[in-house]
């Protein structure tokens, strides 16, 4: 993405964007920015982000290089220096648009937001964990103290840190959940508004198409009709109608026409998808087509299938069967979808730099199947062919923060979200079985009215 494409996406959303090098270089910046410093375009023009904030140097490099090297959004916080002399403390969300490569820097899209008009949900959280982090470092201090006193008050003392120390635990996966449901929101947003801003030019273009290959046909039509009555036409026009290789011209523009028909379809398709992997235009609890939500997650995902230098096609084999319209939190089950396909790609991706797997990497696939079990219940299976899972690791992957990936690529939280969402959102189930070498499968079922 150039500067020049990302103020033109930046300018339909009222956030501030920056566009950064993976060097701290500003490439690019919107309006509510510049309305954040106080400052004018073209003062924030070929400057160092290092000049706007507080933090060292040092930092800054090293939170745009996590942003560099991360798929994941990486969040971070900054100080800024506004024109009037003050400080505003901002949260920021960094994700890399373009990796860093030996030819290119990395570019690194970052949003800012007041960290004053953070959610209430965020600050009520934070403060109750801070005083349960004393509470608890309190009780282990009166601990040792106890122990020589009276053997059975340490016993109470210990219980009540343990009760207090899973309480903890559980408000900060809390938190870390209301992080990841953000970030989710703020990506749904974005998606929608995107599509929205895409689907009206080619609604016009399209819905004009035709009018235009009408008008066309009846002026070729007019001209051919002319040959016909006028087959000895003055040299002039037999120069020009050589000049524009008429004979070739009018069989020509027809399939041209076709061509942007078929293109502008095409983009009709991508927008749908994305308006459907979204789900913000529809209510929370409806009844929908589950198969439509895999693939629109499937198009959201298919940069990733396509072959790459590094890594061959992945091919995606569906097997749907009939199913009923499900009812459901649609969002939800996509991002359910989006997790698992996403872990799929990643495990195949491994496979291909594992030379013991030959078969895989050659010839890798996700295999989705569909099916209705009976009249209450469908199954949805996602398999891939990858390494597998041993029974170490599977008896583990819907723990909370339980990861394999290395630091920086995963969170441990989109396996237990998913788990959350199906099992106690839908009251279905999700299941995994894995064979090391011989692949993974995720298996879900839910209700066909699972949410009243």
């Amino acid at each position: 993405m150039t500067p020049e494409q990302f103020l033109e996406f930046a300018r339909v959303l009222p956030e501030p964007l920056l566009l950064v090098s993976g060097e701290g270089h500003l490439l690019a910046t919107n309006k509510p920015v510049t309305d954040m410093l106080g400052l004018r375009r073209q003062e924030l023009r070929g400057k160092m982000l290092f000049e706007f904030v507080t933090e060292s140097a040092n930092d800054i490099v090293k939170y745009l290089q996590a942003c560099s090297s991360s798929r994941a959004m990486i969040i971070g916080s900054f100080t800024l220096r506004k024109n009037d002399g003050q400080t505003l403390v901002c949260r920021s969300q960094g994700a890399v648009i373009q990796p860093w490569s030996p030819k290119s820097s990395a570019l690194i899209l970052l949003r800012l937001e007041n960290r004053t008009l953070a959610s209430s949900n965020f600050i009520l959280l934070n403060e109750k964990i801070d005083e349960l982090a004393k509470e608890v470092q309190r009780r282990k201090q009166a601990e040792s103290a106890l122990k020589k006193a009276n053997q059975e008050l340490e016993i109470r003392v210990e219980e009540r840190t343990n009760a207090l120390q899973e309480t903890l635990k559980e408000l900060q996966l809390m938190q870390t959940q209301l992080i990841q449901a953000e970030k989710m929101s703020s990506l749904g947003q974005m998606v929608a508004g995107i599509a929205h801003e895409i689907n009206n030019p080619v609604s016009f273009i399209y819905g004009n198409l035709h009018h235009a290959h009408q008008y066309t046909q009846d002026l070729l039509n007019l001209v051919q009709i002319h040959q016909q009555f006028y087959s000895n036409p003055p040299p002039e026009i037999q120069e020009q109608i050589e000049e524009i290789d008429l004979d070739f011209l009018i069989p020509d523009i027809t399939k041209l026409f076709h061509s942007m028909k078929v293109g502008t379809e095409r983009i009709q398709e991508i927008v749908k998808s994305l308006r459907n992997f979204s789900r913000l235009d529809e209510a929370e609890v409806k009844q929908v087509n589950v198969h439509e939500g895999i693939d629109s997650t499937l198009m959201i995902l298919e940069h990733r299938l396509q072959a790459r230098h590094e890594y061959p096609e992945i091919k995606v084999i569906k097997k749907y069967s009939q199913l009923p319209n499900v009812t459901c939190y649609p969002g939800q089950l996509n991002q359910v979808f989006m997790n698992i396909l996403a872990n799929a790609i990643d495990a195949l991706e491994d496979s291909a730099n594992n030379d013991n797997q030959k078969l895989t990497k050659n010839n890798p696939q996700i295999q989705i199947k569909t099916e209705l079990i009976d009249e209450k219940w469908i199954m949805i299976s996602i398999a891939d062919n990858g390494l597998g899972i041993n029974e170490q690791v599977r008896s583990k992957l819907f723990d909370p923060f339980f990861t394999t990936k290395t630091v920086g690529k995963g969170t441990g939280l989109g396996l237990y979200i998913s788990y959350q969402i199906i099992v106690e959102k839908h009251k279905g189930q999700l299941n995994c079985f894995s064979v090391p070498r011989k692949g993974a499968e995720f298996v879900i079922k839910i209700p066909v009215n699972s949410v009243s």
